[in-house]
Formats: structure tokens, C-alpha cells, sequence
């Protein structure tokens, strides 16, 4: 045997010997991608938890409590939805925001899912994706100026609105002949009605009753339908797996009475859509 022949006699254990151990490196990759796809099946920012991004002043949706906790429908159903997914309340982290905030925040993953009462609309599809809906409402138009009784009224009038929401996008287009000023919540556009600052502001109707109750002078004078595009959960869009399992929690929810229990709680006396009541 030549010099060159034993020295690839000699090799070819340590050829052997070096292929299993890339194979097995190899394998061990593509195993702990799989258990990494396992561990995280939602594509959460932390598999561990759900990080949500809400707001503190949307009463009765989503808002803080004195001791700095979050609540309200929205707050409460997301949380039962979540359970169903295997997720125990300390593992559903909620921070507050802006609404205007609230999903662009989701479509950068700073949030997993946005939830406060956030209607689905086409424009809005197009940076992130929704659940089925959960919730279908009213806009109302809350004021203290008695000349104001119809969508008429508010010709040549201050209107406030919340940045990014339905209420804003609606006025836009309908409410040619009003003046819109745009804030950031709900807070700060009903100072700005109670000190003069605008003559009325366009809010869902829910919390334009919370506000009426904490500010009696204030009154709803217009009531508008809005079915047509109910609140949903905001996700990543893409994340398709998350999405499909928060529809699938929801009406489960929606299926044993639950959402009805908990409309109940935080809606009183408020008609309810019978596309969310259970069917028999």
C-alpha cells in the first residue's frame, strides 16, 4: 500500500467518527428548532406569557382600577379566553396605551394582541390581522349644548374625537361641515367639553353613558348604529396560529354563556347581538 494509501486508511475512522458527530449536531439543530416551535405554538413575543397592549380610560371596555390594576368586559373576556388557551391571569400582562398606539405596537411586536373594543375595518386589515368579533355597539355624541339633538346639529360645530378610532374615521366621512378635534383618549376630550373647548365629542355609547353619569350637564344626543364593524382581537399579522386559537376560546366562551355573563355584568339593560349568545 502506497504512503497515500495508509494515510486514507488512517482517516477514514476519523472521517467516520467526524460525520456522526455533524450528524448529530445536525439533528440536534433541527430538534431544538421543533422543540422551540413546541415550546412557543402561539409565536408569542415570550412563550411563557401574553403581552397586551389596552388602555386605562375606556370605561366600561378597559380601564384602571385606583390600586392600578386593569379591568372592564374587554379586560374580563380576554382573560377567560386566554385561560382556555392554557395561559393562569398572572402570565396575561396588560399595559396601557394610547389608542392610536395600540396596533402599530402589535404589527412592531412590542404587544402579542391589542384588545380594547377595537373595531374591525378594511384599512385597518392591512397592517394586522383580527379576530372573529366579540362586540357591536353605537357611537354617541355627547354634549351639554341642548341645540344639538341630531348629526344636523353639529354643523359649524367643535367635534372631539379620539385619534385612530371608528368614531374618528366615521365623523371624517359623514360630518363634512364639523370641525374635528383630535385627542389622544377619552379623558382628555371630555376636559376639553367640560371647559368649552369643543361643543361635543364623538365616543362609543357605552362610555359616552359612563361619562354622562359622572358628569350630569353632559347628555347623549346622538345615537348611530355599528354593526358593521365589531371589535375584535389585534394580532401580528401573519400569526395565524394565535389568531385561530383565540377564535376558537371565544366562541367557546361565546358557547357557554360566559361572554353572556359578562355583558351582563358590564352592560346592564344594553340589548344584545344574537350572533354571540349561545345556540342550542
Amino acid at each position: 500500500m502506497t504512503n497515500i494509501g495508509i494515510l486514507e486508511s488512517l482517516m477514514s475512522p476519523v472521517r467516520a467518527v467526524a460525520m456522526a458527530l455533524m450528524m448529530a449536531c445536525a439533528g440536534a439543530g433541527f430538534a431544538s428548532q421543533a422543540l422551540a416551535a413546541d415550546d412557543n405554538p402561539y409565536g408569542l413575543i415570550d412563550a411563557k406569557v401574553i403581552s397586551v397592549g389596552t388602555m386605562g380610560d375606556a370605561k366600561p371596555y378597559a380601564f384602571t382600577q385606583a390600586d392600578g390594576t386593569f379591568t372592564g368586559f374587554d379586560i374580563e373576556f380576554f382573560r377567560n379566553v386566554a385561560g382556555r388557551l392554557g395561559f393562569k391571569p398572572e402570565q396575561v400582562i396588560f399595559t396601557g396605551q394610547e389608542f392610536s398606539a395600540l396596533m402599530p405596537s402589535v404589527a412592531n411586536q412590542r404587544f402579542d394582541v391589542a384588545v380594547a373594543a377595537i373595531g374591525t375595518t378594511e384599512a385597518r386589515k392591512k397592517t394586522v390581522d383580527f379576530s372573529d368579533g366579540y362586540l357591536a355597539g353605537y357611537l354617541s355624541v355627547l354634549t351639554a349644548d341642548k341645540a344639538i339633538t341630531s348629526a344636523d346639529g353639529l354643523k359649524g360645530k367643535r367635534l372631539g374625537v379620539v385619534q385612530g378610532t371608528l368614531q374618528e374615521i366615521y365623523a371624517a366621512k359623514n360630518f363634512n361641515s364639523t370641525d374635528l378635534v383630535k385627542f389622544p383618549d377619552n379623558n382628555s376630550a371630555v376636559a376639553a367639553l367640560n371647559n368649552g373647548s369643543v361643543d361635543a365629542h364623538f365616543l362609543d355609547y357605552e362610555a359616552a353613558k359612563q361619562y354622562g353619569e359622572r358628569y350630569p350637564e353632559l347628555k347623549i344626543a346622538v345615537n348611530i348604529p355599528s354593526f358593521d364593524a365589531p371589535a375584535g382581537f389585534v394580532v401580528r399579522k401573519g400569526n395565524d396560529k394565535f389568531r385561530d386559537a383565540l377564535n376558537t376560546a371565544l366562541h367557546a366562551a361565546m358557547q357557554d354563556g360566559t361572554w353572556k355573563t359578562l355583558y351582563e355584568k358590564w352592560f346592564p339593560g344594553s340589548p344584545m347581538p344574537d350572533e354571540y349568545l349561545p345556540k342550542k
